[in-house]
């Protein structure tokens, strides 16, 4: 008969694809996890993992013992959110993963809140890319991830959180500035300075500028990682680019005349919570939820106040 442990060995193998690292992970030695993985194969009379391959790869009937261990153990983790619940307690560790362009703008407004509310909640940040936050959550190596959504493909569970909008960011000497809207096809011709490759936001801000369907293609003459060195490289090198509204909220009140709304659009971008499906600390979910949206003007809560841009 298979044990918990053992489960929960096959998944930490299957999560980081290495018996070492594994063993390290379930605070066991190495021979005492590959012992017990043996067993249950042999006990099974099926083989789980395939050795051969470096790294280390489930077989095909491995991946459905896995998936159905996943599910095992976060139902009897479940177990211990009915205690919690009973005690109205949030404790434990949250595994969280935020995208670099809500980040600097979201966390240091909520993050003091919720450690004060909930002091026995051991939180670990990780500031990841969209895909990664995605493939971290399959792995169960994060609990929740910070994200624009919605996800394009299937297998997480979405609670939307707020919904910004997309501004202008214009420099001062541009000869736009003036105006107190712009429209896409006064900037079609311009060069916007534009996040890299993998970045959320980038894809937004494509997406925005093909909701006119106007043809023109943008020169993008330059990509950065960070919203702040867009910004800063607008002030300093002229042009224009694109920000969500809490990087608006978070300019000087000087560089506050440097944003223009998009005329004709009122484009917002939608920012969620997403979970694995068998994800099972609903409680502390419940409270990271709630301590951000307190903390948020309340008009920016409203999911009606504009036309969502999706990032795929």
């Amino acid at each position: 008969m298979h044990s918990l442990v053992q489960l929960e060995y096959i998944v930490a193998v299957d999560t980081y694809r290495q018996f070492s690292i594994a063993a390290e992970k379930c605070f066991v030695t190495q021979p005492t996890l590959s012992m017990q993985i043996k067993k249950l194969e042999n006990d099974l009379d099926i083989t789980i993992f395939d050795r051969s391959k470096q790294p280390v790869v489930p077989t095909e009937i491995g991946k459905i013992i896995i998936d159905q261990a996943r599910i095992i153990l976060a139902e009897s983790a479940k177990i211990g959110e009915i205690v919690q619940a009973n005690k109205n307690t949030v404790v434990g560790e949250l595994k969280l993963g935020i995208i670099p362009s809500v980040a600097p703008y979201l966390l240091p407004v909520f993050i003091g809140k919720l450690t004060k509310t909930y002091p026995d909640l051991e939180i670990k940040i990780k500031e990841l890319l969209t895909e990664e936050i995605l493939a971290e959550l399959e792995k169960d190596t994060l609990d929740v991830g910070i994200i624009s959504t919605p996800v394009p493909n299937g297998g997480f569970t979405e609670i939307p959180l707020y919904f910004e909008k997309i501004f202008i960011y214009c420099h001062p000497k541009h000869p736009l500035y003036e105006k107190e809207k712009i429209t896409l096809d006064e900037i079609s011709n311009e060069n916007i300075w534009l996040l890299s490759q993998g970045h959320c936001f980038r894809s937004q801000v494509i997406n925005v500028c093909a909701l006119k369907e106007s043809g023109n293609k943008l020169p993008f003459s330059y990509e950065s990682a960070s919203i702040e060195t867009l910004i800063k490289m607008v002030d300093r090198e002229g042009g224009l680019t694109l920000i969500p509204e809490l990087a608006v909220n978070d300019l000087t009140p000087s560089k506050q005349s440097r944003v223009k709304e998009i005329k004709g659009l009122n484009p917002i971008r939608e920012i969620g919570l997403v979970t694995n499906r068998i994800f099972v600390k609903q409680r502390t979910l419940e409270a990271l939820k709630n301590v951000i949206q307190d903390v948020l003007p309340a008009e920016i809560l409203n999911e009606k106040r504009g036309d969502r841009v999706d990032w795929k």
